[in-house]
C-alpha cells in the first residue's frame, strides 16, 4: 500500500504510525521539506502541542536517507516526550481506537440499513440502479452507489458491469462504479472504454481510498511538494486536490500506466504537468521554461510533458458536465 495523501502543514495522519506502515512506507524527504518539518516541530514544542509533536517525530523516523544524527535526536526526543507526557500518548491511542470503531460502526450501519430496505421492498435494488443509471449525475448518484455496495443482489454486478461497457460515462463516475463493484466483492477483469481507449481493469485491485494507490502516484505529488509547499502553499493545496481526482479519472489508461513506470524522468514529467496545470488554474498562465527547469525536464522529454499537460488540462476543462 502506498503512503497516504496527506494535507501539509499539520501533524501527519495517525495511521502512519503503525508498525506495518513503518515497514512499507519508506519516504525520502528533500532538504527543504526536512527543514520545514523541523520548523513545525519547534513550533509544536514551543506551544506545548506535545501529542502532535510525537506524531511528527514518528513520521520523521519512518523516513529514509537522512543523517544518522537526525534519527538519534528524533528518537531521543520522542522517548523523552513519551516519558514526560504519557497522558498525550494515552489520549492519542484512545482517539485512534475510537476512529477505528467509528469506521467499522458506520460500515455496519450502512450494511444493516441496505438489508432492511431490501427486506421491506423487493424492488429496492432496481430503484437504486435507476437512480444511478437514469438520473443526472449528482450527490444522489453517489449515495445510491454506496448503498448498492451493501446489497446482496447478484444482478447488481451484472447491471453495473453492463452499464460500464455500453454507456459513455464521466471518468470519475466510472471510477466510483468500479469501487462499488470491488466493495461488492467482484473479482473479474473488465474490458470497457475510458475516454478514447479500451482499458482492462482488475476490479479486485481498484483503490478504495487515496492511500491505496501505488507509491509512484504519491511520489509524483511529493515532487510538487518539494517545489511548492513552503513558498507556494496555495498551489500545493490545489495540486493535492486535483491530483487525486485526476488519477481516479485516468485509472487503467495509458496515462495511468506511464505514471507507474520505475522511471524518474516520467515522475518528473507528471509532476511538472501537475504544477503547470494548477498554476494555470490559479493565475491563468505558467512559465513553462521555468517549470521544466524546476523539475529537470529536458528537451528530449518535452513532447511527453506536453502530452501529460494536455491530458490534465482536458480533464480540468471537462469538469463534471454530462452523465
Amino acid at each position: 500500500m502506498g503512503r497516504r495523501f496527506r494535507k501539509r502543514g499539520g501533524a501527519p495522519i495517525k495511521e502512519s504510525t503503525t508498525p506495518e506502515t513503518e515497514q512499507n512506507n519508506k519516504i525520502v524527504l528533500f532538504p527543504k521539506t526536512l527543514d520545514y518539518y523541523q520548523i513545525q516541530l519547534t513550533v509544536m514544542l514551543e506551544n506545548e502541542r506535545y501529542g502532535e509533536a510525537m506524531d511528527l517525530l514518528r513520521f520523521l523516523l519512518q523516513c529514509q536517507g537522512q543523517e544518522e544524527r537526525h534519527y538519534d535526536e528524533w528518537r531521543a526526543l520522542l522517548e523523552w516526550l513519551q516519558a514526560a507526557f504519557p497522558q498525550y500518548e494515552e489520549s492519542e491511542m484512545q482517539t485512534i481506537r475510537e476512529e477505528e470503531e467509528e469506521d467499522i460502526s458506520e460500515e455496519e450501519m450502512a450494511r444493516q440499513h441496505a438489508k432492511s430496505k431490501l427486506a421491506q421492498d423487493d424492488g429496492y435494488a432496481d430503484k437504486l440502479l435507476g437512480t444511478v443509471m437514469e438520473g443526472p449525475l449528482s450527490e444522489q448518484t453517489m449515495l445510491a452507489l454506496e448503498q448498492l455496495a451493501f446489497l446482496d443482489v447478484p444482478k447488481v454486478d451484472e447491471e453495473l458491469i453492463r452499464w460500464l461497457q455500453t454507456k459513455v460515462l464521466h471518468p470519475l463516475l466510472q471510477f466510483r462504479v468500479m469501487q462499488t463493484l470491488r466493495r461488492r466483492g467482484v473479482q473479474d477483469i473488465i474490458h470497457f472504454t475510458r475516454g478514447d481507449e479500451e482499458v482492462e481493469v482488475d476490479i479486485a485491485n481498484v483503490p478504495l481510498k487515496p492511500e491505496e494507490f501505488p507509491l509512484q502516484i504519491v511520489q509524483i505529488l511529493e515532487r510538487v511538494a518539494d517545489q511548492t509547499e513552503v513558498h507556494e502553499p496555495t498551489l500545493f493545496y490545489f495540486a493535492q486536490e486535483l491530483w487525486i481526482q485526476y488519477v481516479m479519472a485516468v485509472y487503467g489508461t495509458r496515462d495511468y500506466q506511464s505514471m507507474l513506470e520505475q522511471n524518474d524522468d516520467m515522475a518528473d514529467i507528471w509532476a511538472a504537468a501537475l504544477h503547470m496545470t494548477v498554476a494555470d488554474s490559479l493565475g491563468g498562465s505558467h512559465d513553462e521554461e521555468n517549470t521544466r527547469s524546476m523539475y529537470a525536464v529536458t528537451g528530449a522529454m518535452r513532447f511527453r510533458l506536453e502530452q501529460a499537460y494536455r491530458s490534465m488540462k482536458q480533464f480540468v476543462s471537462a469538469g463534471l458536465d454530462g452523465h
